[in-house]
């Protein structure tokens, strides 16, 4: 199994909007970074991931699961695009913002301190047990 993380502005699709799509989950659509599309390809039903809201808020605050693999994207006819399919698991105990995850140092090498713009990215699974912890979460 591995681990991502998915950056939304809450604005325009939050936690509150994943958890309404229930099981049946929706497509991470709209990313149009070739980084960030080949690290969809990468992913593999059941690997879980940080919900993570952009902005103002700047705060992991769930976990979701990915419910399908990487396929064209909806929302254009541009076959370069891809996307998954996420749905959520559970929101997080106590969000976990960026700043506690800049004043971790167990955290300092992680894809979300470093390059904080990339949309779709990994996460180690110590990264993702540190996380955890901070918002007592169950991982």
């Amino acid at each position: 199994m591995a681990y991502w993380l998915f950056k939304s502005e809450p604005s325009v699709w939050g936690w509150d909007d994943q958890v309404a799509r229930g099981d049946k989950g929706e497509e991470w659509d709209g990313v149009r970074n070739y980084q960030a599309r080949n690290f969809m390809r990468e992913m593999a039903v059941g690997d879980l991931g940080f919900f993570y809201h952009s902005q103002k808020e700047k705060a992991v605050v769930g976990i979701v699961e990915v419910c399908a693999a990487a396929h064209p994207d909806s929302t254009t006819d541009d076959d370069r695009w891809d996307c998954v399919d996420i749905k959520a698991v559970r929101p997080f105990a106590q969000p976990v913002t960026l700043d506690m995850i800049k004043a971790d140092a167990a955290l300092g090498d992680m894809v979300l301190v470093r390059n904080s713009r990339l949309s779709v990215q990994p996460v180690t699974k110590a990264e993702w047990q540190t996380i955890c912890a901070l918002g007592k979460t169950d991982p």
